[in-house]
Order: structure tokens, then sequence, then C-alpha cells
């Protein structure tokens, strides 16, 4: 009788297009799966089936219009197996599969299967081979005389491990019932007739010993093949054995991803914190994390701040800093604070369910590699059993002996194995993409696993790819008498304001440096210029050169300057008071600390690199210079990278894709291969082949590495398959046997049968050692290259202007100054008003003298910086708790931003803080903001 829900089914889902997952039983090697594949796919409305053999699983994709599942489940019923729906497990099923290894429970009943044939075939064994070795026999079993005892009671040894491995027999003799021959099949046709055998030799012996023919009795006393059958059971069964243990192992990374997730959560509900499955809680709900535990659900944090452990799924090492308002993830370690978050993915929806999803589809995928192997498996069993049944027919024409005959053809049905065909693809695909997974390469199907390793042009997104995606300060130059220092505190105080990416670049530089950022007052953005405002009581501007115009300041004192960011590619930021130029600064999209060695690796493989970009021509031809592209597309509209993608396939070149942003998704669709990188957007994601989720290139690297190596295993596995069974079956055969007298017995065929598989999963495992190269911090820009390109171009400026070098350009852009360092920047720009000496700058006298006035203006506050810094207070203080360097910066800025505090230099391996004061700072506000930070405070030194 059919369940009712198989009906309901039907009736619900009419109409849809379904794509559902089946559990599939009964299945013990690629012939069975090619026999449910042909049964489901003759149903109307099926578009795709995909079988796979490891998991014992099924995907249906078909037209709920003409079919259902309970149509579905007959079909496989049909076939000779057993079909089910896969159950929904809805939140808790991913954390209860652990507990449903289906695997494990294979490896170990086939375990108890083999000690107890094992321990019936020693004596069988014993007693069978032993008058060979000359070993001792019971005198009732001994001589002619007693032919019928000993094939009798070897006879009785025998049946019970027919008994025991009887499955061999349902399976096969059921898979035979219904058209559909499998491995099983093949056993148990061949130990069946071996059986058969020994039992027409026992009828003959009797009638011999009853006539007293004893010739007829010694032939057949020695020729029984009972030996053969338990042997041949026993031999399949350790093969299988080894074959499970092994396969187990195969999805060991989807399991370890399934064991990743808690499976409780503290949840506050109705003001009171509550412990709870954490498949029971909802969207919405307020998350409680204390430091040590996991995170079940992914959502946002709305109080406390922590560092978390993401390497479980981004493979990054490092802790990542989570305050409020940022995003943490399933199955993550919070490793020091204290934390609570809005439940926002919970159950299927998280990030892990979505990561294991995507693997378990990749590795039940089919390669198009496997199609022959496929092909090939669906007949394999026919045209054995043809072989067979030719092998003895021959034999027996040639005028070989029935046993010699039966011998033979019994060596051609065991030795002969489809599994290893079956076998050879899927573990391959299934080691690769969860391997791929543990280091945050999410591979989303086999084919696009294939495909890869013929990947020869990469082309590469610039914003957000190659680069950090947002801008950077990478030079500061000062006219005047402003310091680089005074300079970037005045631009940051305006700048703080503004939501500019630029101003966002400008504050992140102060920061770096230590710089306590002002107030501005009388802010206002002046929309195609800048932002103008007051800082101190003083009007400041800060914009691009139109805005310098506009108010008529003179930018030809850094001309030089400007022209070298210019000539690099760069985006120049103009800062200036009422009258004169205070400065610029310098930013540029830099690159990522990996993208250059990346490139690198990929031109190591023979794959030219091409670069997209809506920037201009001089901005691309720095990165390319900077990074090595081979080549560059600049000024591409976000329409225009399909085509390009298209302009590239036209050239006969196999291509991928790597991009992050909603105008990359037609081009990672149009692409070969579409790489997404994971901190993208979805919509780039869901349109990609392969997800990165560490946003890093080198794993877009790893991931065709990756490609390479499975499909080299998949190969030397197809080899092997194809080479043991085209070389074996006609060694069982006997074709040798005439010209060299080699020949197989079956025992030997069992036994080289079982082998095959486990080489076959065994080779495949070799993958679990593929490990990924590793980026090295800063290689892909060299230390100073940037600098040196730079001063390059100042020079070729300087040549064109018919200078000799001899003016002062500013200050080079350094690293945060200390206070030394600021006084030795203060006497440096002293010497700025010097420029006005020159009679060939373009000044006017009245700019030159309200330049001086500026200078002399300025030294009363220098002056009083210095004494400021001369009466600087310090203070160690003690701080428990900081692990890495994301909580030595957090408790640095925490201190930082106390009133009065001017810097503060934290000590991970002396766990404490040296502050330096401006002013008494009360130790209660101190304790405070160590503790806010999520750490300890644990007193003054």
């Amino acid at each position: 009788m059919k369940d009712d829900g198989f009906y309901l089914n039907c009736v619900l889902e009419s109409g849809k297009r379904m794509k559902e997952k089946y559990d599939v039983t009964g299945m013990t090697c690629a012939a069975c799966q090619a026999h449910v594949t042909k049964a489901v796919s003759r149903l109307p409305g099926v578009k795709d089936v995909n079988v796979n053999l490891l998991q014992n699983s099924m995907t249906v994709d078909y037209d709920g219009k003409e079919t259902c599942a309970s149509d579905i489940v007959k079909a496989v019923s049909d076939s000779g197996y057993g079909a089910s729906l896969k159950n929904e497990k809805g939140k808790e099923g991913r954390q209860d599969v652990s507990l449903k290894d289906i695997a494990k429970e294979q490896a170990d009943q086939l375990k108890r299967r083999l000690i107890l044939s094992i321990g019936f075939l020693i004596p069988l064994m014993y007693l069978s081979m032993g008058n060979m070795w000359g070993w001792p026999l019971p005198e009732f079993l001994s001589g002619t005389e007693n032919a019928v005892s000993f094939a009798l009671t070897q006879l009785l040894l025998v049946l019970p491990v027919m008994f025991i491995d009887r499955a061999f027999y349902t399976n096969g003799f059921k898979a035979f019932l219904h058209l559909a021959p499998n491995m099983d099949t093949l056993i148990a046709i061949g130990s069946g007739a071996a059986f058969v055998y020994g039992i027409f030799a026992i009828y003959r012996m009797s009638w011999g010993l009853g006539h007293g023919d004893m010739d007829l009795v010694m032939h057949y006393h020695m020729d029984l093949y009972f030996e053969s059958v338990s042997m041949i059971l026993t031999l399949i069964t350790v093969g299988k054995y080894l074959e499970a243990h092994s396969k187990r192992k195969t999805s060991d990374a989807i399991r370890k991803l399934v064991n990743l997730a808690p499976k409780t959560a503290l949840v506050l509900r109705n003001g009171q914190e509550q412990e709870i499955k954490a498949s029971e809680l909802l969207v919405g709900d307020i998350v409680i994390v204390k430091p040590g535990s996991a995170i079940p659900v992914d959502g946002t944090v709305i109080s406390g701040s922590t560092s978390v452990d993401e390497s479980a799924l981004t493979g990054e090492g490092i802790p990542v800093e989570k305050t409020v308002g940022s995003r943490v993830l399933t199955a993550t370690v919070n490793k020091t604070g204290f934390i609570r978050f809005r439940a926002e993915k919970v159950g299927e929806d998280t990030t892990l369910s979505r990561i294991i999803r995507l693997v378990e589809e990749a590795s039940g995928s089919k390669a198009p590699i496997a199609r022959l192997a496929d092909k090939i498996a669906g007949v394999f069993v026919p045209i054995v059993m043809s072989i067979a049944l030719i092998t003895a027919a021959v034999w027996l024409l040639l005028g070989a002996g029935p046993e010699f005959a039966v011998s033979c053809g019994i060596a051609v049905l065991v030795i002969s194995c489809p599994c290893a065909l079956g076998l050879a693809t899927p573990t391959a695909i299934m080691v690769g993409t969860g391997k791929g997974a543990e280091y945050g390469i999410l591979i989303k199907s086999a084919e696009s696993l294939e495909t890869a390793h013929e990947i020869d042009t990469v082309v590469l997104d610039k914003t957000g790819t190659i680069t950090e995606g947002r801008p950077r300060i990478t030079s500061v130059r000062t006219a005047g008498a402003l310091t680089e220092y005074e300079l970037l505190a005045d631009a940051a105080a305006l700048e703080k304001l503004s939501e500019h990416p630029l101003s966002e670049a400008v504050l992140s530089a102060a920061r770096a440096r230590g710089i306590v950022i002002s107030q501005a007052s009388d802010f206002r953005t002046v929309p195609g210029e800048g932002v103008q405002g007051r800082v101190n009581g003083r009007m400041y501007y800060a914009g691009n050169e139109r805005m310098m115009r506009e108010r008529g300041i003179d930018t030809d004192i850094l001309k030089r300057d400007t022209e070298a960011f210019s000539e690099a590619g760069e985006t120049i930021l103009y800062f200036s008071d009422e009258k004169n130029l205070l400065g610029v600064f310098s930013a540029a999209d830099t690159p990522k600390k990996t993208s250059g060695e990346a490139i690198r690796e990929f031109k190591e493989m023979g794959i030219e690199v091409v670069m997209l970009t809506g920037d201009r021509q001089k901005t691309a031809e720095t990165v390319q210079k900077q990074l090595g592209i081979d080549r560059i597309k600049a000024e591409v509209m976000p329409g225009d990278k399909d085509s390009v993608i298209q302009e590239l396939q036209a050239e006969g070149k196999k291509v991928a894709m790597i991009g992050d942003g909603i105008n990359d998704a037609p081009a990672l669709m149009r692409a070969d291969v579409g790489i997404a990188i994971g901190a993208g957007t979805d919509i780039a994601i869901e349109s990609a082949d392969i997800v990165l989720i560490k946003s890093d290139l080198l794993d877009a690297v790893s991931a065709i590495r990756l490609s390479k190596a499975v499909i080299k295993n998949i190969k030397e596995n197809l080899f092997w398959a194809f080479f043991y069974n085209s070389i074996g079956i006609p060694l069982a055969a006997g074709v040798l046997y005439p010209a060299f007298g080699l020949r197989l017995s079956p025992m030997f065929g069992a036994a080289a049968m079982s082998l095959s598989s486990f080489f076959v999963v065994s080779n495949a495992l070799r993958l679990r050692f593929f490990k990924p190269r590793s980026g090295s911090v800063n290689k892909d820009l060299p230390a100073g290259q940037k600098e040196a390109m730079i001063e390059g171009n100042l020079q070729k400026a300087e040549i064109e202007a018919g200078r000799t070098g001899t003016a002062d350009s500013g200050t080079a852009n350094k690293e945060a100054p200390d206070e030394e360092a600021a006084d030795k920047e203060i006497i440096k720009n002293e010497t700025k008003a010097e420029r006005i000496e020159e009679p060939e700058e373009a000044l006017k006298e009245e700019t030159k003298q309200e330049i001086k006035t500026e200078a002399t203006g300025r030294e009363a506050k220098r002056t009083q910086i210095t004494k400021m810094e001369e009466t600087k207070m310090e203070e160690t203080i003690k701080v428990n708790g900081m692990m890495c360097g994301h909580c030595k910066a957090r408790v640095e800025k925490a201190l930082g931003e106390i009133q009065g505090v001017e810097s503060a230099a934290v000590s991970l391996e002396k766990k404490n803080a040296v502050l330096k004061m401006s002013e008494t700072v009360d130790e209660a506000v101190i304790k405070k903001a160590v503790e806010d930070a999520g750490y300890e405070y644990a007193g003054i030194e």
C-alpha cells in the first residue's frame, strides 16, 4: 500500500518544476546505479536524474504536472531497489546526520560478516587443502572410501558462509529477475555455479562408490569447489569492507562540517536566559554567546564586542573583531568577549547549512568525464555474463574437461568489476569538493570542477577582486608651514562629517597615526567639489582641483607632486584654508596583499590574466604594472563585461571570470567557470560555479590546482578500472593458457576483484593530502615599489620642466610619526617658506608674504605642542584576556579614545598598556574603557 503522503505530494506540487532528493537502498555497484537512472529517466516529465552510489541517494529534476514522488518511488521499486523521499529534516536535520552514519553502519555490518565468514573459511581451507600440504585429517575423512563424508563436511562448512553472505544472492538474483543484473549477480552466479558443481560432484562420487568405480571417485574427490565458494564470498566481503571503510573517509569533510554546529543555544526570552536546542531558534531571537562558546545561527551583534574564530568556515586562523552591527556566522567560536546578537538566519538558511548543501550537491553531481564509464557500466554485467558462457562453451568445444570449463567461466564472472568503473569518478569528486570546502572553496558542481582544469584565461574584475574595494591614503604632501601630522589632523576633523569614500580613507590614516580627531563646525558639502567647515575656528576646504580654482587657491606649488600622483593613477584630494593650499593627499584602491602572488601563480600555470575595470586607462595601467597583469580592458561599462568574455571565447579561450558585484553576474554566467568572491553580492554568488569564502585570489589559484588534481586522480582511476578489466577478463578466460599455461582460478579472481575497488577508493583518498598554497603577506607589492614609481614620475616631470630635482617636493609618505619624528617634521617644514625665495616660482609677492605670515603664526602653536609633549604623564596598566593582534588593536582603540590620553602602546607579551596622557585621567574611566572593550582590567603596574 502506498503512503498517502506521496499522493498528497502529487496534489500539492502539481504544476511545479520540482527538484527532490531520495534515499535509494539495495545499490551495490555501478550497474545498479545505471539501472536506477534508466528506470527513473523513462518517466514522463523527468528532466534530469542523478544517482549517487557513494551516498545511496538520488536527485530528480522533474515537472510536477506530469509525474510525482510516488511515481518515482514506484519506478525504482519496479527496477528491484528501494526508494523513499528524503525526509525534510527541517531545522535539526543537519545536526542529526552524524547520528545516522550509514557508511559506518555498513562497515560495521560487513566487519561482522567478515569475522564470521573467516571463522568457517579456515577449517574449510584446512580440510580441502590439507592433503596438498601433508596436514593430518581425521580418519573418517581420509581416503577415497570416505570421499562422500569428506565432501559433506565441506558442504556443512560452506553453507554458513553462504547464509552469512546471503545478501549477494538476494540482491543478485533479484536484480537478475528484474533484467538489471549487477555485480552481486556476477558473484551469485559465479559462486552459485561452483556450489552446484560441488553438489553434482557429491552425487557422482556416491554413484562411483556404489558401483565400485574408484577412478570416478578419485576424479571428483579433490575437485569439489566448495572452498572456492567460501573463498570467493569471503574475499568479496573483505573488498566490500575495505571499500565501505574508505568510502566513509571520502565524506569526512561533510561530516566535520555537520558536527561544527552547536546542539544547544542560550537565548533571552521573556527576560529570562534559557538553554534550548539550536534547532528551536527562531528569526528575531536574542542569542547570548559567552567566551569559548560556538555561535549557533547567523545574526547581527546588538551588544558587546569580542573576537571570533572563523577558521572553521574560512580557514583563516586570525580571529575577527566583532562589535555592535557586525555579522556573526554559525559554527564560529567566540574567543574572549560577551555578546548578544539577533538571530537572522536559522535552520537550513544558515551559512553552514548552505555550505553543507553546496558540498553535498557537488559531491553528488556527475562530471562529463564519467559519462563513458556510466555507459559501459550500464551494459557491463550482461556482457561479462555472455563472455563467461562463451568461455565455458569454447573450452568444452576444444575438448577441455567440464570442471576446467566451469572454472574458467566462474573466474570470468568473479574477476569482472563494474564497481571500479562506478567508483572511479564519484569518490574523487566527493573527496575533492570536501577538501575544497575545508579551505573555503565551495565548488557547486562536478562539471565546473572538471572544466576548471582546462582554463587558460582568467578574467579579473579590479575593484573588490584584485583591490581592497576602498581607497587608502598612499601619500601626503604638505605646503606652507603645516606638518604632515597637523595637516592630517585638520583634514580628519573636517572629513569626519563626510560620507565620501575618500573621507573614510583620511580618517583611517589619521587613526593609524594615533591622532585624536577634533570636531568641525559649519560643515557643508559642496556637490561636485568637496567639503568645507571650521576646525578650531578656522575655515578649511577639502576637495578636487575645481574646488580650489573656484576659491582662487593656487595649486601650482605642489604641481609636480599632483602630476606624479595622476601619472600613477591615484586620486588627489586638495586641502586648503581660505587663502592658501596647505597640502594634498593621494589615494588609491590598493591591491590586496595576496593579489600579486595569485597573478604570478596563474601565469606559472600558463594562464593568461586579463583585468576588467571601469576606471580610466592610466589607473588600469598602474595596476597592470604593479602586478604584472597580461592584458587590461579599461573604461569597461558594467553591461560590457559579458561581451568581453564572449570575445575571449570567440578566440578559442577557456575563460574563468572572477568577480564580486551585481554587474559581474552576467559575465560569471557567461564564462566557462564563474568564480565569485565570497564577500561579494548574493547575486554574484548565485551566478557563479565556484565561491571563495575568504575573498582571496589565491583561493582561485587553489581551486584550479584542486581541479587539476581531481581530474588527474579520476583519469588514474578510470585507467586502472579499464586496464584491470581488459587484462583480468581475458586472463580469467584462459586466453594465455594454451601458449603459456597461465590462467586464474576463481579464488584469485575474487581476490583481484576485491582489491580493484579498494585501490580506486584508496587512490581517491590521496586527495585528502591536497594543500593550497598560502600567500605571503605583502608579496604582491615589494617594499618601496610604489614610492619608486612616484619618484620616477617626479623626475620625469622635472626633466620636462627643465629642472634638476633640487626643489623640495614635500614630505614623503611615512609611517605614523612619533613625538621625535613629529619634531623633526616641524623643523623640516620650516624650510618650506624658502620656496618663495626661488625666482622661478610663479607666486605673487603678496601670496609669498601670506605664507611667511602663516609660518610665523604657526610657531606659537608648535611651541605649545612641544610644551605639552614635555609635560605628558605616563602610566602602565595590566590588561588580561588579550590573545591576538585584533585584541591589541581593540584595547589601543578603546584607551586612545579616552579624554586626555594621547597614546596607548599595548603589549601582548607583557599583557599591559603604556598610556601617555596630557592630563590626569581617573582610573575608573580607564577600567571602564578596558572592560567595555571585552577585557579584564588588572590594575596599575
